[in-house]
This record gives structure tokens, C-alpha cells and sequence, in this order.
């Protein structure tokens, strides 16, 4: 296991502050044409696995549509920060029920330090929502 250390360093890694279910915004460096930016990866993280230095979590956000879904590991050098929007409340530990679900879905959110939860805007799993449907029209 040394080349691991050599790998990722010897710095523990730092617990993590989210879970699955929770909307997270991901900002990470890119390196274009020498100059540095922070680009940033918003959705919500639909799973956490691996321990120590290759420990990695998902995050999967809808764009025009089409569900894109990143992996970032913990101890990257390229990720900056990672804040935590919107706590959600899952009863599962990997969410992959949200790549079938066609019309947008929000978990139901986590009492925050406010006390208050927001509302469930849909069911949490896919066949509740697909009652939800109206029959097409012919």
C-alpha cells in the first residue's frame, strides 16, 4: 500500500459533510492554455463509495434533458470546494433509481438548522411517479 501514499500523499482524508441525496455544487480547477479556472458541477450525489484515499462520490444533474453524471474523488488536487446546497433525505445509499426517472425528481429534504423541511415536490421512487402521469391523449 505504499504507492498509495505515494500516489494520493499522507494527508487523511477529510470526513465528508454529505451524503446520498444531497444537492451539492462541486467547483474544481481546469487548466486551459496555461491559465487556471474554477469550473463548478452542480447536482445532487446519488452515491459515496471506496474508503481512504480512493474514495470517490457521483453526482448526476440533468442538462437540456440528458442526465450527465461525474465522479470525484475526495482527495483530488483539481477540486477546490464542495458546498453543500440543499440536504436531502434518502433512504438509500446509492440512488441509481433517479437515472430512470424520467420527469424531474426531488428528494424529500432533510430538517435543516432551521427546523423546517421543505416539500416534497414528487415521489422518491420511480413507480410512484409514474402514477403520477395523466394517460396520453390520442
Amino acid at each position: 500500500m505504499d504507492w498509495l501514499k505515494l500516489i494520493h500523499g499522507t494527508t487523511p482524508a477529510s470526513p465528508c459533510a454529505f451524503t446520498p441525496g444531497d444537492d451539492v455544487r462541486v467547483w474544481f480547477r481546469i487548466l486551459e492554455q496555461g491559465k487556471e479556472r474554477l469550473g463548478q458541477f452542480e447536482g445532487i450525489v446519488i452515491r459515496v463509495r471506496g474508503s481512504g484515499p480512493s474514495r470517490t462520490f457521483t453526482v448526476r444533474r440533468m442538462t437540456h434533458g440528458v442526465g450527465v453524471e461525474r465522479v470525484f474523488p475526495f482527495d483530488a488536487p483539481v477540486i477546490d470546494r464542495v458546498e453543500l446546497l440543499r440536504s436531502g433525505k434518502a433512504k438509500r445509499s446509492r440512488l441509481y433509481f433517479l437515472r430512470h426517472v424520467v420527469k424531474k425528481t426531488r428528494l424529500e429534504a432533510a430538517e435543516g438548522p432551521e427546523g423546517a423541511s421543505a416539500e416534497k415536490d414528487s415521489a422518491t421512487e420511480p413507480e410512484a411517479a409514474l402514477a403520477k402521469e395523466e394517460p396520453a391523449k390520442p
